[in-house]
């Protein structure tokens, strides 16, 4: 997995550099720039001489650096507009040696222009930009945005250049991943290490895509630094996967049972109950009212339904669960939730099934979940489960608005995976596992095609029938999320994102497989 970082921890780096390293600000600087502009002209490979590069610039180091890339682009024959977000005569230190550099050079060579930024009027010139780079702000940055900075990135945004950012967006908060107003970048160069608000709320929507630039102190330093949150790897995925022994058998292969779907809504519990075996269970039930079984049969494609008595109402009631009894003793893994329904019989059997089976395996999802809502959770011991909301799902669990868990969504996540000892795969752009170790995993893959119904039961699917083969709650979770969103891909590259459907995405795991397989071998 890879690391992320914090913004104390990344500004902590700054001063091993300078004090214990004793490398001059200055040389930071230039290694920084040498790294930004490489990474700017290999991403924008289309950049030609004739239109201008824009700068902005702020008066910290930020700016700094981005005088030093200007440099770079004028040696290299670009023509570039500066524009400082404020006066030359506020400037100190390195970016003040920088930009006097810059001005210099720009006075032997008349094409490029310096401007201190007075007004909207001073943007103007951007218009005629191929490419506008942020260099405002930098980690420092929190809370609501002052002026200059908030009019200018405004104005910059609606420009249709390609855009990228120094270290971070700026105006994003990146610890929290927020922020009101924020640069709206194609590609952000991040200095140091990589920083996580980079990666979920706004900065996942602002930064585009993300490389790691130096500033010349190596990895050393950050090895011995505590992490808890990360990014997922293909490999951590591939070397994972369940592998068979030679003499397996269908019970030896993972028992799932699934309890899921309603005379209401059965696609749910097929779409969970197909995944589980696509991922390799050998043996899987399917909970399911007798009413309406057929339809559910008739959608099933490996495993068995079997049926409960309903009387007619299609639902699952806590009278029922003496009929399951046999199968839940015998699962592996338990998948619950998905189109159950939200009656209050079927609430309490969920809550029911958890108390009494709280030692097995279980995966929680969607009328699960809702079950649980505004604290009932707390009354049931969770330390066996796996809980895979989507936001709003999640805020009800937990009692909070979905703009309190997205704005405190790291505090909120370990906090509740470390009191209640479960797994909580929180489904979103991106989807990030929370863990009872007070770790945050955050998904590498996926697109906004999956914003469609059924993908999110294909995934509880998915991490059911994983952790039935191994019982390792938090690699079934990271390999289930990572699998599931790659098939989106992969379907995205043949059919765009509008073009496939869950069904899709559930019939292209084994292919998904083999290209993960093929990837390392």
């Amino acid at each position: 997995m890879i690391p992320l970082f914090t913004s104390s921890q990344v500004r902590e780096a700054d001063s091993f550099a300078s004090n214990t390293l004793k490398i001059p600000g200055i040389i930071l600087m230039e290694n920084a720039s040498i790294n930004i502009y490489r990474s700017i002209r290999d991403h924008f490979i289309d950049l030609d001489q004739i239109n201008p590069i824009g700068i902005l610039c702020g008066k910290g180091n930020n700016g700094g650096d981005g005088f030093a890339v200007a440099r770079h682009f004028i040696n290299n024959g670009f023509n570039v507009i500066i524009i400082l977000a404020g006066l030359r005569s506020e400037l100190k230190g390195d970016a003040k040696t920088n930009c006097d550099i810059v001005l210099n050079l720009i006075e032997l060579k008349k094409s490029s222009n310096f401007i201190e930024y007075k007004n909207g009027k001073d943007l103007k010139k951007l218009s005629e930009c191929s490419l506008i780079i942020d260099a405002l702000l930098g980690t420092g940055t929190k809370g609501e945005l002052r002026e200059p900075y908030k009019s200018i990135i405004q104005k910059v945004n609606k420009l249709n250049s390609g855009k990228a950012a120094i270290d971070i967006p700026s105006g994003l908060n990146v610890d929290d991943g927020n922020g009101e107003i924020i640069f709206n970048s194609d590609l952000t160069v991040t200095l140091a290490e990589l920083k996580r608000g980079l990666y979920f709320n706004k900065g996942y929507i602002n930064s585009g895509r993300i490389k790691k630039g130096s500033i010349g102190i190596g990895s050393e330093y950050f090895d011995e630094l505590k992490v808890e949150d990360y990014l997922i790897e293909p490999e951590d995925v591939y070397f994972s996967l369940p592998k068979r022994e030679i003499n397996a058998h269908k019970y030896s292969s993972g028992k799932v049972l699934v309890i899921a779907g309603s005379g209401k809504m059965p696609g749910a519990a097929c779409f969970t109950a197909n995944a589980s075996t696509k991922i390799g269970a050998g043996s899987m039930f399917l909970a399911f009212p007798e009413s309406v079984k057929s339809v559910a049969q008739e959608k099933l494609e490996v495993g068995v339904v079997y049926p409960y008595r309903d009387e007619m109402n299609e639902v699952l009631k806590v009278e029922n669960l003496d009929e399951l009894e046999s199968r839940l003793k015998w699962a592996g893994v338990i998948a619950v939730g998905p189109g159950l329904g939200r009656e209050e019989k079927t609430q309490a059997a969920v809550k029911s099934i958890i108390k009494k089976y709280s030692k097995k395996n279980l995966v929680i999802d969607a009328d699960g979940i809702y079950a649980l809502r505004n604290g009932k959770y707390k009354e049931l011991d969770l330390s066996n489960s796996i809980l895979t909301p989507h936001y709003k799902e999640y805020a009800d669990l937990v009692g909070k608005s979905v703009e309190e868990v997205e704005n405190n969504l790291f505090y909120l996540g370990k906090k509740f995976s470390f009191e209640t000892g479960a797994y909580l795969v929180l489904k979103g752009a991106p989807t990030i596992i929370f863990t009872p170790k007070g770790e945050s995993i955050i998904n590498t893959a996926g697109n906004a095609g999956m914003a469609k119904f059924g993908t999110g039961d294909v995934l509880t699917g998915l991490i059911a029938g994983l952790l039935s083969q191994h019982g390792d709650r938090e690699t079934a979770a990271v390999s289930g999320v990572y699998i599931h969103s790659l098939s989106a891909d992969l379907l995205k590259n043949k059919f765009t994102e509008l073009g496939y459907s869950a069904n899709d995405l559930l019939n292209n795991i084994p292919v998904t497989l083999k290209f993960l397989e093929n990837s390392f071998v």
